[in-house]
């Protein structure tokens, strides 16, 4: 395989180049268990990807660094990945020894991690974190032992939360800095005091990254400098406190911590950012990952629950775009999980962490870990990434990562200014009295035909307008736009199919299809044959929402299939203009 050898980026490392490079991609996913079309239920879909991605066509995303995925790609077995596989070796080890009582059971274990380990070796394309995932999750599902750290981290927090009630700390984050009184203006003052109480607070969650459990207390904490840290790099936070200035109004933040322990000073920086009118969404690990704070926790540890006294948690891991965003608007500051018990994995990651992500503005992500797979890859990103935390030494490093050009963000302003838009035009049709049709047809549901949909759907309807007298027709191909996908589009339509202004809505049979190509001059292409809006995720949900508007407004007349035909069909994909497949259960 001489294409191995030949990049020198792994930006450069693409599918459809080579055959024979996009069997061992495929080989890589498939190893690593992360192929959506192989494991579509615990995989997201290269749509939920790109909410986090800003991914290019036929670009390959690995959730590593770059320096990992080039190693993993090599014949052979380069040394730093050695090293990498026998440090996953040594803690889980470490795991089975400290916390499996069994003698035979333990010894059982080991022997299994050896097999494990043996074929990685020979064979290594595994990326180290997933190779210890699969082995934690054995551990677990064997021993029984559901969190064999749950305990560590009720200590660890109990120790971070005595610092934080402590008055060295209370120094720390409230004591004057020499300078700040030479700002000219009231509000250039309180900005510039803002910022350093924020920048304050976010290095002093960085302190307790190299604490050992034992290390973890006061005195340790006392040592530290904060600010002649701030005066020797006094340019480094100047991208956030940019990025953190609400000038254009408050920002929607997606906070990720690190460790526990060290949570207790994230939740003081929260507290920070929600005072100055910014809203928060924090992301737990779904279980348990060493010493990363679970979204259970609070469920074992009082002293975590009083911490995150008037956050609101949402279990759900499959929130909509409408339900996420009517949660933020209720409440600044939300914890979800992130779906995983791993390190950043977007193809593990659960769709309510997807969905925030895509609909926050500034991503905050504490951890070295963190570090390498945000900061370190040629992969861009579709939001603004700031990336703290103490390397080793104790040095305090900060990467601000803007998102990429190409990544949109459609604000939920001007989604609702569109909706209103088109509202306001089927007031003006009613009050004209006119007939407000709405019709919901094919866009995107036929792979690589929604440029074909749009004609397909405005080719009826300008049919319709030609044969029905005083008809306001609704046509959602005239109002797609470049960029947004399927989640910015429904959240559109939602607002304006229940405003109450429609009188007829109709859904798009395969008759409409077949009279759209006689229009157009054309055959009905094979792909197109036996389709209607009964075979659209989009149009399903659409016909629930019909139905429950039609209680609302019994004189709402829906001219569709049968709705039971539309029933046998899951949610509309996520991101996804595609269809999703027929639940074969039904």
């Amino acid at each position: 395989m001489m294409f191995k050898c030949n990049f020198e980026s792994a930006k450069e490392i693409q599918y459809g180049k080579h055959v024979s490079l996009d069997a061992l991609l495929l080989h890589f996913m498939t190893e690593n268990h992360l192929e959506y079309t192989i494991d579509p239920d615990k995989n997201g879909s290269m749509e939920q990807l790109r909410f986090i991605m800003a991914l290019e066509d036929g670009e390959f995303y690995a959730p590593c660094s770059d320096e990992m995925f080039m190693m993993l790609l090599e014949e052979g077995l380069p040394s730093p990945l050695l090293d990498e596989y026998l440090q996953q070796w040594k803690i889980f080890i470490a795991l089975t020894r400290n916390f499996c009582s069994e003698r035979e059971l333990a010894s059982r274990f080991i022997q299994l991690a050896r097999h494990k380990f043996r074929m990685v070796l020979a064979s290594p394309i595994v990326i180290p974190s997933r190779l210890m995932k699969r082995l934690v999750t054995i551990f677990m599902t064997q021993s029984g032992i559901d969190d064999p750290y749950r305990d560590i981290r009720k200590a660890l927090n109990r120790r971070g939360a005595k610092i934080v009630d402590s008055e060295t700390f209370d120094n720390m984050v409230n004591g004057c800095l020499d300078g700040v009184e030479e700002c000219g203006r009231i509000d250039d003052l309180r900005h510039h005091l803002d910022m350093i109480e924020v920048e304050r607070l976010m290095r002093i969650s960085t302190l307790s990254d190299n604490w050992s459990p034992e290390s973890f207390d006061e005195e340790s904490f006392r040592k530290a400098d904060i600010d002649s840290e701030i005066r020797h790099t006094s340019r480094l936070f100047a991208p956030v406190a940019s990025a953190l200035d609400n000038s254009e109004g408050p920002m929607r933040i997606l906070y990720l911590p690190n460790r526990a322990g060290g949570l207790m000073f994230d939740l003081q920086v929260v507290k920070a950012l929600l005072r100055l009118g910014h809203r928060v969404i924090m992301a737990l690990k779904e279980g348990f990952f060493f010493e990363q704070p679970t979204f259970w926790d609070r469920d074992h540890d009082p002293i975590l629950a009083e911490r995150f006294n008037g956050a609101h948690f949402v279990s759900e891991d499959k929130l909509s775009k409408n339900q996420l965003l009517e949660i933020m608007s209720k409440h600044p500051f939300v914890v979800i999980s992130d779906g995983t018990r791993e390190k950043f994995n977007p193809y593990r990651c659960s769709v309510s962490f997807a969905r925030a992500w895509k609909e926050c503005d500034l991503i905050v992500a504490k951890g070295q870990s963190m570090n390498k797979r945000l900061i370190n890859t040629c992969h861009d990103f579709t939001r603004d990434i700031v990336s703290f935390y103490r390397n080793e030494e104790g040095r305090f490093i900060l990467d601000y990562r803007p998102k990429a050009d190409s990544a949109h963000k459609f604000s939920e302003r001007y989604i609702a200014n569109k909706a209103e838009e088109i509202i306001q035009q089927m007031r003006q049709a009613r009050e004209q009295g006119k007939t407000v049709m709405f019709y919901s047809g094919i866009i995107g549901s036929v792979p690589g035909q929604t440029q074909q949909a749009i004609k397909v759907i405005t080719a009826y309807v300008n049919h319709l307008r030609n044969q029905l007298d005083d008809a306001f027709i609704i046509n959602p191909g005239e109002h797609f736009e470049e960029g947004m996908d399927a989640d910015d589009l429904m959240y559109m339509w939602e607002k304006v199919q229940r405003s109450g202004f429609i009188n007829v809505w109709r859904f798009q049979t395969y008759f409409d299809i077949e009279k759209s190509f006689e229009i157009m001059g054309m055959k009905v292409p094979p792909v197109w044959t036996g389709k209607d809006a009964t075979y659209s995720t989009g149009c399903t949900k659409e016909m629930h929402i019909a139905l429950d508007v039609q209680k609302a407004y019994p004189e709402l007349q829906i001219i569709s299939p049968s709705p039971e035909k539309f029933f046998r069909r899951r949610e509309y994909g996520v991101g996804k203009f595609c269809d999703v497949a027929i639940d074969s259960c039904g």
